[in-house]
């Protein structure tokens, strides 16, 4: 009787063993998280009349972190909608004086057509490559905006010297602790 239950376990085994095959490969295949190979930088709080908004995080592909590849991480502590982050991505660009009213148009509505609503501990991840922005959504991809002008412009936002958060971009760009 004990071979009996032997060979039942085996065959048991096996049967696991062959069911599970398919997803053998699935922890490779797992998409990595949007800022792996980038060293972390500064982080700091973006506040609107007083209000959390979000917390942000930069993130460098090199040693200059003004420079592509760079990612910008966004971890939201209010209900914001979409169409209210591009609207907002578009006020802050003009405001830079970076972009003509045709392009900020085309750049708004794929804005608005990639943001989701976001709510508190969502957060979206901007990635700058030096011809495009890629955008993560709680790390699954939103969608590319394939415009080396635009991916400059969106993360002028927080990086360029006149910004309207010049205390959040001096944390973003505070060099780590080696």
């Amino acid at each position: 009787m004990s071979s009996i239950s032997s060979s039942v376990i085996t065959r048991r085994r096996f049967l696991l063993g062959l069911a599970a095959w398919p997803l053998a490969g699935l922890a490779s295949t797992l998409p990595e998280a949007p800022t792996a190979g980038f060293r972390r930088w500064g982080s700091g709080e973006f506040r609107r009349f007083g209000f959390l908004v979000y917390e942000a995080t930069l993130w460098a592909g090199g040693e200059d972190p003004l420079l592509p590849p760079l990612a910008l991480k966004l971890t939201y502590k209010r209900n914001i909608s979409g169409r209210d982050i591009a609207e907002a991505s578009v006020k802050e660009i003009r405001n830079l004086g970076i972009a003509d009213e045709s392009r900020l148009r085309s750049w708004g509505e794929q804005m608005g057509r990639i943001f989701p609503d976001v709510r508190p501990g969502d957060h979206i991840v901007g990635v700058q490559l030096p011809d495009e922005a890629r955008f993560f959504y709680n790390d699954r991809s939103l969608g590319t905006v394939d415009d080396p002008a635009f991916a400059r412009a969106f993360f002028a936002i927080w990086l360029d010297a006149k910004t309207s958060a010049p205390e959040l971009r001096a944390a973003l760009l505070k060099r780590p602790a080696s």
